[in-house]
């Protein structure tokens, strides 16, 4: 599906217009913002808007969301930062419109009261998506208003990387050779926004920022946690990370270490550019560091899973590979239950789970262990999984999770073999190695020493005693034997394979 957009250069908008509306989703920033920058240098007077979107907030569990109260908190910072690059360039106005409602109904009405030729905005790869922005294309065009959208939020899109054949890549490796290739400094280049800033309009009249309250939601833990919100909080957090960056390769892994970005909430909600960390990334690559080239490819990886979402729309409810829709999992409620609520028996996956409950955020090393210990340990669906991971994670990303949940289960483009199954207590010794990340939200483990912090029910009764755990009720046998576990996940996938 592609959007009507009217080129720059076309007597239709650029030689006519004056005004326009740049429509603000997953690009929550004022610099190095491309539907922002087409807006002001194309158009007299450019508003800003932003919609909490009820078709996605109403179908919500609950009304207490980190998600939502990041997003707000990075709103009220996005509101100040246009008014400010306003005044830095002589503007009389800037700020954010903020809008509650269905996006449709929303940004067509607001497109009209405003009386704007354009709205703009930065392109998204999801189905639903897609469907959403042909629908606003299709309303607006009604009205005689364009809609143009731009790449932003990757660096290489759809069809930009491709097989000699011409086909989508499904091997990661090969797109990953290419994808270097292809990024060179015109696609790291930032978008000059301030060159352009004066041409930011201020919002109509009476316009006010909604509360998190006005919205319906309520304050979560989210202040609480180690998670700066907005883009003050990204340029924190990849401050931190520069001088660490030349150690990611091999801190990575360590959940328990302080080794990775932290950034993946502020790239799901665009509070930081892509092309700035990407830039960032090349720049150490070049000078020889291990580390950052890894970090590189890990954006790459973001990449590939946009571009099979967008070529592979069916993976959002099928299996990439549809042999395996016939696998056979199991339905397992006692089970199911024990892994979401941090109860398996198996230490590393608990301590993860808890992660993600208490914080919305979970290790990505331990992404992969509890989703290869709820598909092939327990048996259970990745589709279910992944639901969950939709729930919680504060950086869901349907492409990125759909993608990982897909390896995990040797179900995807590239996945880990069926037969390759992570052993959790092999994977607790090598990545947590004394237990300190296990002990941080087990406490109840916290006297159980190293030699056994990864699997207490291989104690003995005196040194259960010894350390005052007692299994059964102060921490769960485990719920599977992981040895006939693998065995029953090569017999389930065997038959297919």
């Amino acid at each position: 599906m592609t959007i009507k957009k009217i080129p720059a250069g076309s007597n239709s908008v650029a030689a006519t217009a004056h005004s326009a509306l740049v429509w603000l989703r997953r690009d929550l920033r004022c610099h190095d913002h491309a539907a922002l920058y087409h807006a002001l240098r194309r158009h007299e007077r450019v508003y800003c808007a932003f919609v909490f979107d009820t078709d996605i907030l109403d179908a919500l569990p609950t009304r207490c969301d980190r998600r939502v109260e990041f997003i707000h908190a990075s709103v009220l910072e996005l509101h100040d930062g246009l008014q400010q690059l306003a005044a830095r360039s002589g503007a009389p106005g800037g700020g954010l419109i903020v809008r509650h409602g269905p996006s449709l109904t929303c940004i067509v009405q607001l497109a009209q009261a405003l009386g704007v030729q354009e709205v703009l905005a930065n392109r998204d790869y999801e189905p639903q998506a897609l469907e959403r922005d042909q629908r606003v294309a299709q309303a607006l065009g009604e009205l005689g208003i364009a809609f143009s959208d731009y790449k932003d939020q990757v660096l290489l899109e759809r069809d930009e990387v491709l097989t000699q054949q011409g086909r989508p890549y499904s091997v990661f490796t090969p797109y990953k050779r290419a994808w270097l290739q292809r990024l060179d400094a015109f696609q790291l280049k930032p978008y000059p926004v301030e060159r352009y800033a004066c041409h930011l309009a201020p919002p109509p009249a009476g316009e006010r920022l909604p509360t998190l309250a006005d919205l319906g939601f309520t304050p979560t833990n989210l202040h609480a946690l180690p998670l700066p919100t907005g883009m003050r909080g990204a340029q924190q957090l990849l401050h931190d990370f520069a001088p660490r960056m030349a150690a990611y390769h091999e801190a990575r892994d360590y959940p328990g270490r302080k080794g990775v970005s932290y950034l993946s909430v502020h790239l799901r909600f665009g509070t930081v550019s892509i092309r700035q960390l990407a830039a960032l990334a090349a720049q150490q690559a070049s000078e020889g560091s291990a580390g950052a080239q890894t970090w590189l490819s890990e954006l790459a990886w973001r990449d590939f899973y946009f571009m099979i979402l967008w070529h592979h729309p069916q993976v959002v409810t099928q299996s990439f590979k549809p042999e395996y829709d016939r696998v056979q999992w199991d339905e397992a409620p006692e089970l199911w239950q024990a892994w979401c609520e941090a109860l398996t028996g198996y230490p590393l996956v608990d301590a993860a789970m808890r992660q993600i409950l208490q914080t919305g955020y979970m290790h990505n090393r331990l992404r992969m262990v509890v989703a290869s210990f709820l598909t092939k340990d327990l048996g259970i669906d990745w589709r279910r999984g992944e639901r969950f991971f939709a729930q919680h994670l504060n950086d869901y990303d349907l492409a990125a999770n759909n993608g990982g949940w897909q390896w995990a289960a040797s179900t995807g483009c590239d996945a880990q073999p069926y037969f390759r199954i992570f052993n959790p207590i092999t994977q607790s010794k090598r990545f947590d190695p004394d237990g300190q990340f296990i002990r941080r939200y087990l406490p109840e483990l916290a006297r159980v020493p190293d030699a056994h912090i990864h699997f207490p029910a291989a104690m003995k009764p005196v040194e259960l005693a010894a350390c005052g755990l007692r299994l059964g009720v102060d921490y769960p046998q485990p719920v599977v034997d992981h040895a006939r576990a693998r065995e029953r996940t090569l017999m389930r996938f065997s038959p297919i394979s």
